[in-house]
């Protein structure tokens, strides 16, 4: 019985007869030659049936056999230039596993994005979504082992909670057992608990914002990476994100060269792509606003997508724009105690139009001032008595941030939309399959 071999690793049985479990992603028809292209889930592979040396069976089926059907494929490993990935598959034995039973809905020919989502079931098998989504696999391992290697620690955090983290506007209510329970918009509040505890922690999961947004960079369930840890100031979120994104694009580089050419993605970008990043402040970063976009911009006012996008433009990689003023912020971040009109926060705006991709900033270490912030933005004071709590025992400064994944992906694989970065994206319109 020959050996099972994966399409990602077809050159190590060169000269070899193996067998292929997979997918007819596509065929041609020579006559008395037939190509099938197999796809595994690593990789698409060429199976070559000559009619006068394959078995009459196998030559049959290979002939007939519709698209997606589902295959065990036999042969001699062969290195061919021509063919994907240099090797193809001489075939002795081919056996179907299950001849699919309708035409195949997504063909060559083009399709609009609204049926390729609603077939999303099945647009996960091309070419080009298996090279994001094993892109985005790659980024997720690449932040956990980055972290993991630094020194902090993987601590779940809940996705029902009693309260808000990012504003009251965004949040989908559910009921949890007769009292009204939210799905979380961040694991945040509950890592401060955890860094309280452990020093240096991180959160990585779903997180949810009912946020009525019909753009290119939002979901409303998207995974987001929470490092927190106390006794970590501004300057210190700013030191471990840029190491962290600096060590996911140099990743990726390394272990998709072959996801970003079926991308076709421009790689000498990502190569810029590394520490230190650059840093500008909030009223910096409003005068190049004012001087190459909108000239009437006012200070204190959120950047829209077309001001991230400007402000980006200046820099051949990452941008951190700290100090935002306070207004702007989540009701825990931490006052500039020179300039209270500022906060000691920091977002990370990536390249080539994509945005931010990281917020977060020191939080408040002072009891007193949380309290009079909760009071301010109208939030009720008991769902966050056991916030309050970790500044009466201990309390330390302390810091972190959130990356979105799927903003990520989307830059990496430059993008035009989120909707491709996860395997069944979630939108205001889009719950479907």
């Amino acid at each position: 019985m020959s050996d099972i071999a994966l399409v990602e690793n077809i050159g190590e049985y060169e000269g070899k007869t193996v067998t292929v479990q997979g997918w007819v992603a596509d065929k041609t028809d020579k006559g008395k030659l037939q190509f099938l292209r197999v796809r595994d889930g690593t990789g698409v592979i060429q199976a070559t049936l000559f009619q006068k040396t394959a078995p009459v069976e196998a030559f049959e089926l290979a002939k007939r056999i519709p698209q997606e059907s589902s295959v065990r494929v036999t042969g001699e490993v062969r290195k061919e230039p021509r063919a994907p990935g240099g090797f193809e598959l001489s075939v002795t034995d081919m056996q179907a596993v299950q001849l699919a039973r309708d035409e195949y809905p997504i063909t060559p020919k083009e399709h609009g994005i609204e049926f390729l989502m609603h077939n999303r079931h099945l647009w996960l098998r091309s070419s080009r979504q298996h090279a994001i989504l094993r892109i985005r696999a790659t980024i997720i391992k690449a932040i956990r082992d980055y972290l993991d290697n630094n020194g902090f620690m993987l601590l779940d955090t809940p996705i029902l909670t009693p309260a808000a983290v990012e504003g009251t506007t965004t949040l989908f209510q559910t009921d949890f057992y007769g009292e009204p329970a939210f799905l979380t918009q961040s694991g945040q509040l509950y890592n401060e608990a955890n860094a309280m505890a452990f020093g240096k922690v991180y959160c990585f999961g779903p997180t949810f914002r009912a946020e009525k947004s019909k753009t290119r960079r939002h979901l409303s369930e998207f995974w987001m990476v929470e490092p927190e840890w106390a006794f970590g100031t501004l300057d210190d979120y700013m030191r471990v994100a840029e190491g962290m994104v600096s060590y996911i694009a140099q990743t990726v580089l390394e272990l998709r060269k072959t996801e970003l050419q079926v991308l076709e993605r421009d790689t000498s970008l990502l190569e810029k792509v590394a520490a230190p990043f650059p840093r500008i402040s909030y009223d910096d970063a409003v005068k190049i606003i004012r001087e190459k976009g909108d000239p009437n911009f006012k200070w204190g006012d959120d950047f829209g997508a077309p001001d991230e996008t400007l402000i980006s433009e200046q820099f051949d990689r990452p941008v951190f724009v700290h100090h935002y003023p306070t207004e702007m912020k989540a009701f825990y971040m931490a006052p500039d105690p020179d300039r209270p009109e500022v906060c000691l926060s920091a977002d990370l705006l990536a390249p080539e139009g994509y945005g931010e991709i990281i917020g977060g900033g020191q939080r408040s270490a002072d009891l007193e001032y949380l309290e009079a912030q909760l009071v301010k933005h109208n939030l009720p004071r008991e769902p966050y008595e056991w916030y309050l709590d970790l500044r009466k025992y201990g309390s330390v400064p302390h810091c972190g941030f959130g990356l979105g994944i799927e903003r990520t992906v989307a830059w990496i694989c430059k993008l035009d939309h989120v909707r491709e970065t996860i395997p069944f994206a979630r939108m205001m319109d889009k719950m479907y399959p």
